[in-house]
């Protein structure tokens, strides 16, 4: 196998550590990129100055890591919600995400090509709510990401549409229908991405699942299925890894760990050792 994999760490492990340090840490243990939970960065982050965009995007840089991109995307400010009734609450949540594109594209630089990806999970902030049923609230989704893809697009971001399972929300919870979403809308900044914790529901082998929609996914997030670390469980990453390197995946593969109980260097180390033996044949590129 030839496959050249990139490995990068969403910060929030770091709990209370400073983003220089957890740089640092991050780059030391082997990974490449960081992946960023905006409310990490400030209690409203799309406020942050461009002063601090840029020290942001420097200490990243120094640090010998490149920006993956954005995730747990309306965890702060409080009170936000994309597909509710309320319309002057869902133009202002939606106005929000507009201003977490340009965000996302301050810290990769604002480069002409690709600057970053934006992981649309958001249970609580997209489900059922004010009374709508559940495909009122998909289509007021599907329309709303529309209208905020040509200026993703502009800015070289790319929004992914993440299924989550039915215990976390009640609107687009498979792959099928994520990619169902991509296809209606039909524009390049709009996607979807893989992550093992929250395709516990799906029908198929996730192997198989990768396959099926490779075209459309940019982004995978690797945990166990209870949220832990990789190697932590009895998950099959080989097989994940193995059909990733046979479709020649080149995006990320980025730790999203949800137990902050222990150190998250120890956590982050083991991880990163059980990714990289689960496919010893291949020659993994810790490419910057």
């Amino acid at each position: 196998m030839d496959a050249a994999f990139r490995f990068a760490l969403c910060n929030e492990l770091f709990q209370g550590v400073s983003l220089r340090q957890t740089c640092e840490a991050v780059r030391r243990l082997g990974y490449a990129g960081l992946e960023i939970a905006p409310f990490t960065l400030a209690d409203d982050p799309v406020a942050l100055p461009r002063s601090a965009r840029h020290e942001i995007r420097a200490i990243i840089a120094e640090s010998g890591l490149s920006f993956a991109g954005l995730h747990w995307l309306l965890a702060a400010p409080a009170g936000m919600h994309v597909t509710t009734p309320d319309e002057a609450l869902r133009r202002r949540s939606w106005n929000y995400l507009r201003h977490l594109v340009d965000l996302c594209a301050d810290l990769a630089g604002n480069n002409a090509g690709h600057n970053g990806v934006m992981v649309f999970g958001s249970p609580k902030q997209r489900s059922t709510t004010g009374g709508i049923d559940r495909e009122d609230a998909i289509r007021i989704f599907t329309a709303e990401l529309a209208r905020l893809a040509p200026h993703a697009e502009q800015h070289g971001v790319t929004i992914l549409v993440e299924a989550l399972p039915a215990d976390q929300s009640d609107v687009i919870n498979s792959l099928a229908e994520a990619v169902h979403i991509v296809k209606q809308i039909g524009n390049p900044a709009v996607q979807t991405m893989f992550d093992v914790h929250n395709a516990v529901n799906e029908d198929l082998a996730h192997a198989d699942l990768l396959e099926r929609y490779f075209p459309f996914i940019r982004h995978v997030h690797v945990n166990e299925v209870d949220g832990r670390e990789p190697g932590s469980g009895s998950y099959d990453f080989a097989a994940l890894l193995t059909r990733l390197d046979k479709l020649k995946y080149s995006g990320w593969i980025s730790l999203e760990v949800f137990d902050f109980s222990r150190d998250a260097g120890e956590v982050a180390s083991r991880a990163l050792s059980h990714l990289k033996s689960s496919l010893p044949a291949a020659t993994v590129s810790q490419t910057i």
